[in-house]
């Protein structure tokens, strides 16, 4: 079969790319921007790419046209091929539909879902399974390094899926999870985001309960005990098995060593809880109703890896992965690549790449950023952080009460107002508690990082896209 996808680029449908050539389609595709590392790796798997929509590219009955065009949720009405594909009565599906018809039937679903993490969370599961000999199948929005690609089939029952709440397509406007039908369900966490399509966090909650409903009663829910948002959607119902994370044990040795709610003997959910060891999160230990399972020391920081871990390690557990043996696998993980990444040293200069693009976000990877600085050598070294607004949610001005604060923990601020944004990002820094310059071109960042780092400091680069190639540039600057 002739798979086309129009927006192949996004990490999702690159990655749903990526596992219909495995399945022995031919696969073509395009989008309006190319860029890694997406397009690394579809081109390294043989998969042609066209740049633009134009309707040529579907080619002509009976003459190289698709038997199948899979239309990714960027696409909209007014598309030229988005048209083409309506008017010459193509077949065409959503992605979330055709990974549930073409990949996920059969198959045990391990699904990540929540405002944050998800790609750690599903890369971190991924891992533990493949470690432990499970190898499974995966697809998941970003680029696990410990496997180089961000989707593959598998060889087993086992798929581990990154859930978005994100809608469909614009002919289905569902969440993209609903089409999954997890048997093992994660929930890390949940915010107000995706304003462009959500009117407001109950929106969200109402898909949210709509993926529990799916998941079966012998199957799982994996949640965090304390986060409010989560405890609304479990109280609109769940019929499968729960387990839950409580972040409340974390304080404390004498408080972790005990369990804070029922153990799963007296017929309440088993509950995971974890004790901080190293102050940046590189050390922790891992608890289960009151009993470790092991001290992981890996290689990544920050309080909400930790958690991420946590789930990773319960979602393993529910097909058959010892803690210990989860623990054992996580401290041989790399993380996806854009989280957190370390591009490059240059004169005493660390430059890092994160995908932070919520206040949430942010505010959790700068936490362990500074306490990894602080125990270093370079303690008293400035962190830089250059941001790039650019989610819808951010350009809509949803978070821009609460940016400003989210960036308390580093030291300088450099934001970039692209001509798409319609509010004044000056304005709302005003009362910053670091000093944050809002600059409206690149050259200008990338000329005021440059001054302003010194050896010892600390650059990080956070978008949840391209940024214009602004992280060579910075590198090149700083050399």
């Amino acid at each position: 079969m002739h798979v086309h996808i129009l927006g192949i680029c996004g990490t999702f449908m690159g990655g749903l790319a990526l596992l219909a050539r495995a399945m022995g389609h031919k696969v073509t595709g395009s989008d309006a921007n190319v860029y890694p590392p997406m397009s690394t790796q579809l081109e390294q798997q043989g998969i042609e790419l066209i740049q633009g929509f134009d309707p040529a590219q579907l080619g002509k009955e009976g003459d190289n046209q698709p038997d199948l065009v899979v239309i990714g949720n960027a696409m909209s009405r007014g598309n030229p091929c988005v048209e083409a594909v309506l008017n010459r009565g193509i077949k065409y599906t959503s992605g979330p539909q055709f990974l549930s018809e073409h990949i996920l039937p059969e198959r045990w679903v391990l699904a990540v879902s929540g405002t944050h993490g998800k790609t750690s969370t599903s890369s971190m599961l991924a891992w533990i399974l493949e470690y432990c000999g499970y190898q499974p199948g995966f697809l998941i929005g970003g680029v696990p390094q410990n496997f180089g690609v961000s989707a593959r089939l598998g060889h087993s029952p086992f798929f581990v899926v990154e859930a978005d709440e994100y809608d469909s397509a614009f002919f289905d406007k569902r969440s993209k999870f609903v089409h999954y039908h997890p048997r093992t369900l994660v929930i890390n966490n949940l915010e107000f985001d995706h304003a462009d399509i959500f009117a407001d966090l109950a929106a969200i909650q109402r898909q949210f309960n709509h993926v529990i409903r799916t998941v079966p009663g012998e199957g799982k829910v994996i949640w965090p005990s304390d986060v409010e948002a989560v405890q609304q959607v479990i109280d609109m119902g769940c019929w499968s098995e729960q387990e839950i994370y409580s972040k409340a044990a974390t304080i404390a040795t004498d408080v972790a060593h005990h369990p804070v709610t029922p153990s799963a003997s007296q017929g309440e959910p088993s509950a995971w809880q974890s004790r901080t060891i190293a102050d940046d999160g590189h050390e922790f230990e891992v608890l289960l109703n009151g009993t470790s399972q092991g001290i992981l020391n890996w290689a990544l920081i920050g309080q909400h890896n930790i958690e991420n871990a946590i789930m990773a390690i319960a979602a393993a557990r529910h097909v058959g992965v010892a803690p210990n043996h989860a623990i054992e696998a996580l401290t041989q993980f790399s993380p996806p690549k854009r989280r957190l990444e370390l591009l490059a040293t240059v004169n005493g200069v660390s430059v890092y790449d994160d995908f932070a693009h919520h206040p949430t976000a942010i505010a959790t990877t700068l936490q362990g950023l500074r306490a990894k600085v602080a125990s270093s050598n370079n303690a008293n070294g400035k962190i830089i952080v250059v941001l790039e607004p650019r989610s819808n949610t951010m350009k809509s001005g949803v978070h821009k009460d609460t940016l400003a604060n989210s960036m308390a923990l580093a030291d300088v601020g450099y934001l970039y107002q692209a001509d798409n944004i319609d509010w004044d990002i000056n304005a709302s820094m005003a009362n910053a508690p670091i000093p944050v310059t809002v600059c409206h071109n690149i050259e200008d960042i990338i000329a005021s990082v440059a001054n302003t780092a010194s050896d010892g400091d600390t650059v990080v680069i956070m978008s949840n896209g391209g940024f214009n190639g602004i992280h060579q540039k910075i590198i090149k600057a700083l050399a």
